[in-house]
């Protein structure tokens, strides 16, 4: 069974930086896609960024030049540096891993493990 543990989160103020972790065990040589959501209270889950097993990258249009994505396979963590965080940032962060396919890397019912989430809180 493959465990998923985000780290990292914390209150940063607006423009700030922080940078999310996400260790995994269990086995992930079978995922194809780890990837990054966030929801805030009434509102769907969200994709930030995704990366899939041979290194492709996507990024929700939110986030796009300001989020990057990367990976440790050796030390099975993937990371999220989110750089010039706004308000709007606010959220819990869950890390989530699966087998989507490209066209659904993004839909939060193609994966089937998720850690537990860390709360980024942005302060203007």
């Amino acid at each position: 069974q493959v465990q998923l543990v985000e780290s990292g989160g914390g209150p940063v103020q607006a423009g700030g930086s922080l940078r999310l972790s996400c260790a995994a065990s269990g086995g992930t040589s079978a995922r194809s896609w780890m990837t990054w959501f966030r929801q805030t209270p009434g509102k769907e889950r969200e994709g930030v960024a995704g990366i899939s097993s041979d290194g492709i990258t996507s990024y929700g249009d939110s986030v796009k030049g300001r989020f990057t994505i990367s990976q440790d396979r050796a030390r099975n963590t993937m990371y999220l540096r989110m750089n010039s965080l706004e308000p709007d940032d606010t959220a819990m962060y869950y890390c989530a891993a699966g087998n989507p396919g490209y066209l659904l890397r993004f839909y939060p019912r193609a994966y089937n493990y998720w850690g537990q989430g860390t709360q980024v809180t942005v302060s203007s």
